[in-house]
């Protein structure tokens, strides 16, 4: 699997968003320890919630190749000539 990687406006987001968590449900921490605690996250948890997005995205895709195919057989027209 590739690496995840965030640019650094996301990476710069994310270690805010931590910051922030942490400066309300916890303790306060420092860029630099949010910054390891992403990069934690991102190597140890990251692939799970990748899966899981693609295992999702999968779902979606076959539900609406049913849904088309439905819609195709909803467009098929009977053959007079047939006898079924």
């Amino acid at each position: 699997m590739k690496k995840i990687e965030f640019s650094k406006e996301e990476k710069a987001e994310i270690v805010s968003r931590i910051r922030a968590y942490f400066d309300r449900e916890l303790d306060p921490i420092g860029a630099l320890p949010a910054e390891f605690l992403l990069d934690f996250f991102t190597e140890e948890i990251g692939p799970y919630l990748y899966n899981r997005g693609l295992r999702d995205a999968q779902a979606a895709l076959l539900k609406r190749m049913e849904d088309v195919a439905e819609d195709i057989h909803l467009l098929e027209r009977e053959n007079k000539n047939s006898s079924t």
